[in-house]
């Protein structure tokens, strides 16, 4: 009698369940709430992936730096990371998109950024604090820590361009600058919905907005600290330093590569619908599509515009093709991703042998990558994704132009204060044993480099 009893109240339950969940309003709340843990959800992993580029990045660098200066390459990329987070933290996401108004230049000068007080109540466990959550969509911290490893990539665009001669203490001042008010700025004007969005300006994943931003600071830095010693010959020539790890290197892109899935993916901003899911199927293969592209042009051109055919010139097409086609990964046309990617491997090697020309020391190649064709990718949006191409040109320009001054104004205070560039001696001996007194190759011998000139 009991156990069929028991039965029947179960099957009254689950009746009555049914019944619930097949009223509009039940059906309404539970996809709502799906919608908020997959949004969540994605933007954790899409934001890991990000992240991980920085260990991209660390090798990329440390094997393109001759050995007596990996183990530096190592710090300056773990610090950019946590500098650029804590600055994300205190200030920068609150200048970015807290307030920002309607054709605004910045948001709020507030400090620090959390969770929201419907999620506290949420999370202490008061009745009805789970509606006013979810209709946010996502939850709040989980968007800033996505938003968070985008400014941690363009830190270390930077650490690239100025391998082997920049002080350590001088760069991550700068980083705290870049990342607490610099690239906050241009977000505000952008993504946070300000002025150049009220343009009409796009960029869907940031090739004018982080990369073309990490580009023109790195250039402003390179120009304010100089070459290396040596690097561009009294005759006009150029001495050449080869990369320590080759291996390194390769496998910091195909790390990059991976990353960026996540780094154009995650822009989708949802994954609740079968549309984000057809638009996210769409952006990974475009993305896969331009590195691709950008590596066969490079392998191509390599030979005829510098001589040979290059492996680092062909890892940097990876990066340039990846570059190119982030300002506008969502087309739906594929070939124009191929198209994108190929033309900004040739800007990625073409731009190499014009910063040779004008003599800017740029190790690794970061400026032709980043900004070059970072500026190629946010054009091609204009005439291949159907944006506005006089607000593209605006748009690239403005930031081109802030982004620079802002940048050579802190590079100059930093120069005149406590110096940008190592002394002299610590440049010959290498940063690893001169700053850190621990060297990456401990079993190769440290022998001052030569003056050449």
């Amino acid at each position: 009698m009991f156990r069929r009893a028991t039965t029947a109240g179960l099957t009254v339950s689950m009746v009555m369940v049914v019944l619930v969940l097949l009223s509009p309003s039940a059906r309404a709340a539970v996809e709502s709430e799906a919608n908020f843990v997959l949004n969540s959800f994605a933007f954790l992993v899409w934001g890991a992936l990000v992240m991980w580029m920085c260990a991209g990045f660390t090798m990329l660098e440390a094997g393109s730096v001759r050995t007596k200066n990996a183990s530096v390459i190592c710090l300056k990329n773990i610090g950019l990371y946590s500098f650029a987070g804590l600055m994300y933290y205190f200030v920068g996401f609150n200048i970015m998109y807290v307030g920002v108004e309607p054709g605004g230049w910045f948001g709020s000068l507030s400090l620090f950024h959390g969770s929201t007080g419907e999620e506290i109540a949420l999370l202490a466990e008061k009745p009805g604090a789970a509606a006013a959550v979810v209709e946010r969509g996502h939850s709040t911290m989980s968007n800033w820590f996505f938003q968070m490893v985008f400014v941690a990539t363009t830190a270390s665009i930077v650490s690239g361009t100025l391998a082997e001669r920049v002080n350590l203490w001088s760069f991550f001042v700068f980083i705290v600058v870049l990342t607490a008010v610099i690239y906050p700025v241009v977000g505000a004007w952008t993504w946070g919905g300000g002025w150049l969005t009220e343009l009409g300006f796009s960029d869907f994943a940031g090739s004018t907005i982080v990369h073309s931003t990490g580009g023109w600071a790195a250039l402003a830095g390179a120009l304010v600290v100089g070459a290396r010693k040596g690097k561009f010959r009294r005759d006009g020539s150029v001495k050449q330093t080869p990369p320590s790890n080759v291996p390194a290197v390769t496998l910091g892109v195909f790390i990059l590569w991976l990353g960026w899935f996540g780094f154009n993916g995650g822009s989708q901003l949802a994954l609740g619908s079968a549309l984000d899911a057809v638009a996210l199927g769409n952006i990974i293969a475009n993305t896969n599509l331009a590195a691709a592209a950008g590596v066969v042009s490079a392998i191509a051109l390599s030979r005829p515009l510098l001589g040979r055919v290059d492996l680092l010139a062909s890892l940097n097409g990876a990066i340039a093709g990846l570059v190119s086609i982030t300002a506008g990964p969502d087309l739906v046309e594929h070939y124009w991703a191929i198209v994108i990617g190929g033309v900004g491997g040739f800007i990625a090697v073409a731009g190499t042998k014009l910063m040779e020309r004008l003599r800017i020391d740029d190790v690794v190649g970061a400026v032709p990558a980043h900004l070059f064709a970072g500026i190629w990718g946010t054009l091609a949006v204009g005439f291949a994704a159907g944006g506005d191409l006089l607000a593209q040109i605006y748009g690239i320009v403005a930031i081109g132009v802030f982004v620079f001054a802002a940048s050579g104004l802190v590079w100059l205070v930093i120069e005149k204060t406590m110096g940008a560039r190592v002394s002299e001696r610590v440049e010959e001996l290498g940063q690893d044993v001169a700053e850190l007194g621990i060297e990456a190759y401990p079993e190769f011998l440290v022998v001052p480099d030569d003056d050449d000139d």
